[in-house]
C-alpha cells in the first residue's frame, strides 16, 4: 500500500454470527458478504464481542479495552472525553470521518466533534420501526403472548415505494452520497452504525418473503426451569412466550433472516458506490456486529446483559483489505475478538495507537497466517446493590408498556439474576464464572446449544480448572491501563 487507504466500518446491530452464508447458514441471506469472502475478503466464523449489549460492546471495540477496564457495563455509561477512541484517532491522523446511524458510544451531553468530521442526522422523512404503527396494532393485548415478543411482521410499503423509508436506508444513501462528494485531499473513513437486524423483528418485502419458513433451522429448545441462569428463567416468565408453537417461532426467525438479508443488500449498495467512485480497490472494509440475538433460542427474544450463549456473543466479522495488502480470501475459523478491531485499523491506516490496548491486528490472519487466540472473553452484569448499573434511566425501567420492561425488571429487581459474570471460551469449551449463582461449563462439541451445564462433571474437572486459570490470567493482565505520559512530581 503506497498511500493511506479509505476505510469503511459497517456495524450492524444484533446480528448473530451464525446467520451468514459463509458461516454455514442454509438460507440465502448474505450473497454480498459471501461473494466478498469468496474472492476478496476473509470471513471470520468465530469472532466474539466482549459484552452482549450495544453500548458496552461499542466502547470495547472502539478502544481495544475490555468493559471492566473502565466500567463500561451499561447502556448509560459511554466513552468519556479522556478515554481513547478509534474514530478520534483517525480524525486526528487526517481522515475525513463521516459517522452515520446510531450513537450508543458518546454521551449525549457531550459533543461529537472530536470524533468525526461529519455526524449525519436523519431527516423528518425517516421512519423508525418501533413507532409503526401504533402499539396496539402490532403488539396486541398487553396481557397476551405477543406484547413483549418484539414481533412486528411485514412492514408496509406506500404506493410507489420499493423499499421501506427507514433510518438505515437513509443512512446508507447518505453514506453513498458522501462517497461521491468526498474531499479530494483526504482519505475517507465511513462509520455506519446501522440498526438492523435489531428487533423489533420487522422487514418489508421482498425481504419479508425471502426465506421460506420451512427452511429456517431448528432453534435451541426452551429448557425446563432451573437448568439455566436465573435471568433466563425470569425473562421467560415475563416475556410470556412459552405457549408459542414452532410455526410462530419460525415466522419470527424468518423475519430476522430477512432483516439480515436486507442489511447485506445495503452493504452491497456501499460497495457499488465505492466502485462507481473508483476507490473500491483503495478501500479497506470491515463489517461486524456489536452482539447477537436470541431469536427464539432458549425460548427467548432480544438479548441479556450477563449471559454469553454463542447466539449472543458470536458475531459476523468480514475484513476486506485494500489492494496491495496480503490476502488469502476465504473463511477463517480462528478465535478472534472485537477488541482486535482497533489494532487492525491502526495497521491498515499506518498510524500508531496513543494508548495501551489489548487487541491484536487481524491482518496476519487475513494474509493466510495461522493462529488466533487460545480463548476469547465476554463479560457483563453488576454487583449487588449497584444501583448505578441497573439502567434505571431507561424509559422501560418501570413502565409495563415498554418493549424492554421484562429485561429492565430483571435488572432492577434481582441482584443474583443480574449479577456479574465473565465467560472464557476456547475452540471446544465454554466456562462462565458467576458471582452470585452456579457457574457454567459446556462441551461445545457435544452440546453446541449449551443446554447441559457440566460444571460438576468429574470428567471435565481438569478442563474446568484450566479455564479458570485462563480466566484469572486474563483478568490480571487486563485489570487496568497505565496512561502513556507520566505526571510531574513536586
Amino acid at each position: 500500500m503506497t498511500r493511506r487507504p479509505h476505510l469503511v466500518i459497517i456495524n450492524p446491530d444484533s446480528w448473530r454470527g451464525d446467520h451468514c452464508g459463509f458461516a454455514g447458514h442454509p438460507a440465502p441471506v448474505t450473497p454480498v458478504l459471501d461473494r466478498w469472502v469468496g474472492n476478496q475478503a476473509v470471513g471470520f466464523t468465530r469472532a466474539f464481542c466482549q459484552n452482549p449489549v450495544c453500548t458496552p460492546s461499542r466502547c470495547s471495540f472502539m478502544t481495544g479495552w475490555y468493559p471492566h477496564v473502565r466500567g463500561h457495563r451499561t447502556m448509560y455509561h459511554m466513552l468519556r472525553p479522556d478515554e481513547p477512541c478509534l474514530l478520534r484517532d483517525l480524525k486526528d491522523a487526517g481522515w475525513h470521518v463521516w459517522w452515520g446511524g446510531k450513537n450508543d458510544l458518546v454521551p449525549g451531553q457531550h459533543p461529537v466533534d472530536a470524533y468525526c468530521t461529519v455526524r449525519h442526522r436523519w431527516g423528518p422523512e425517516v421512519q423508525w420501526v418501533g413507532n409503526l404503527p401504533e402499539v396496539a396494532q402490532w403488539r396486541g393485548d398487553p396481557a397476551g403472548d405477543r406484547f413483549y415478543s418484539f414481533l412486528y411482521g411485514r412492514l408496509p410499503l406506500a404506493a410507489g415505494e420499493t423499499e421501506f423509508p427507514g433510518n438505515d436506508l437513509a443512512t446508507v444513501r447518505a453514506a453513498c452520497e458522501q462517497i461521491r462528494t468526498r474531499p479530494a485531499d483526504q482519505p475517507l473513513c465511513l462509520y455506519l452504525a446501522l440498526s438492523h437486524p435489531h428487533p423489533p423483528y420487522a422487514v418489508a418485502d421482498p425481504w419479508y418473503s425471502l426465506v421460506a419458513r420451512e427452511r429456517v433451522p431448528p432453534r435451541v429448545p426452551t429448557p425446563a426451569p432451573g437448568q439455566q441462569p436465573l435471568v433466563h428463567d425470569r425473562l421467560r416468565e415475563l416475556q410470556r412466550l412459552g405457549g408459542w408453537d414452532e410455526a410462530r417461532w419460525n415466522e419470527l426467525r424468518a423475519i430476522y433472516l430477512g432483516m439480515c438479508a436486507e442489511t447485506d443488500h445495503w452493504i452491497g449498495m456501499i460497495e457499488q458506490a465505492l466502485r462507481a467512485a473508483g476507490i473500491w480497490e483503495d478501500t479497506a472494509v470491515l463489517v461486524f456486529s456489536d452482539h447477537g440475538d436470541f431469536t427464539g433460542d432458549h425460548g427467548l427474544v432480544e438479548k441479556t446483559q450477563n449471559t454469553f450463549n454463542d447466539c449472543l456473543a458470536r458475531v459476523p466479522l468480514v475484513v476486506k483489505p485494500p489492494a496491495g495488502a496480503a490476502l488469502r480470501a476465504g473463511v477463517n475459523d480462528a478465535l478472534v475478538e472485537l477488541v482486535d478491531i482497533p489494532a487492525t485499523v491502526y495497521e491498515l491506516a499506518g498510524i500508531a495507537p496513543r494508548h495501551r490496548h489489548f487487541g491484536r491486528s487481524l491482518l496476519p490472519l487475513v494474509a493466510g497466517g495461522r493462529g488466533g487466540r487460545e480463548a476469547v472473553f465476554c463479560e457483563g452484569g453488576r454487583l449487588a446493590g449497584e444501583d448505578e448499573a441497573k439502567e434505571l434511566e431507561s424509559l422501560s425501567s418501570d413502565d409495563t408498556a415498554g418493549l424492554y420492561w421484562p429485561r429492565m425488571t430483571v435488572q432492577r429487581e434481582g441482584d443474583a439474576a443480574h449479577g456479574k459474570a465473565v465467560m472464557v471460551r476456547t475452540a471446544r469449551h465454554k466456562y462462565v464464572r458467576r458471582l452470585y449463582e452456579r457457574d457454567e461449563l459446556y462441551d461445545l462439541a457435544a452440546d453446541p446449544g449449551e443446554r447441559v451445564n457440566r460444571i460438576d462433571d468429574p470428567a471435565l474437572a481438569g478442563e474446568r480448572e484450566r479455564l479458570r486459570a485462563l480466566l484469572l490470567d486474563h483478568l490480571l493482565a487486563t485489570a487496568d491501563v497505565v496512561p502513556w505520559g507520566a505526571d510531574g512530581r513536586n
